[in-house]
């Protein structure tokens, strides 16, 4: 069965109906490959930077708080112990690296999955350019509002970097803005829905495909 997403001229309006690749589209998802992509770019935004003191690193300590016997009290060698206030903290964190690798393969089909699912629930819509000179956040704004995406959290993606389209998508809360060739499928399934400029889907397929 081909898969098919609407199609919309400039101003926002359906003018017909496009088919989309089966081998980006129309796969069956793999849910064990999508929740593998999506664990291991949430664990790449971490800076793994917390650290604390071991009681090596405390200032202080030196003498030992009182004799070894005698006193009644339990043996103390340094008042910067773990369990001693103002010690030191035993197996705390340490800088770190949390990245993960992942095989090119799976990746793909991640995002192949999260692609499928897209389209699959009817979220993926194809728009045969956006031409905004000067920039002008109302007008696409007023774009989504007549493809009825309006206040729905938006992947866009466009074939090429455009300052112009970059400018006037920016303030907008619910968009996202990025290259075809940079999609990946923690931003897929972020945004319930995916618009492609004609151009985006070809670069899609071009960089993507089978």
């Amino acid at each position: 069965m081909a898969v098919t997403a609407p199609l919309y001229d400039t101003q926002g309006n359906k003018v017909s109906d496009i088919e989309l690749p089966e081998s980006l589209f129309g796969i069956e998802p793999h849910a064990a490959a999508l929740h593998a992509y999506v664990r291991m770019y949430l664990a790449h935004q971490r800076q793994g930077t917390a650290k604390t003191k071991t009681r090596a690193e405390v200032s202080g300590g030196g003498a030992k708080p009182w004799r070894q016997k005698g006193t009644g009290r339990a043996r103390a060698g340094s008042n910067r112990s773990p369990l001693w206030v103002g010690g030191g903290r035993a197996f705390g964190p340490r800088p770190h690296s949390y990245r993960e690798k992942m095989p090119k393969k799976v990746k793909r089909l991640a995002l192949r999955s999260a692609f499928s699912l897209r389209a699959g629930t009817g979220n993926v819509h194809v728009i045969e350019d956006v031409t905004l000179d000067p920039p002008k956040t109302k007008a696409f704004v007023q774009l989504l509002k007549n493809i009825g995406l309006e206040g729905r959290p938006v992947l866009f993606l466009t074939e090429r970097k455009d300052v112009s389209v970059g400018k006037s998508v920016r303030n907008i809360p619910y968009v996202h803005h990025n290259r075809a060739c940079l999609s990946n499928p923690y931003e897929i399934m972020k945004c319930g829905d995916v618009l492609l400029t004609r151009a985006g889907l070809h670069k899609l397929v071009e960089v993507f495909g089978s």
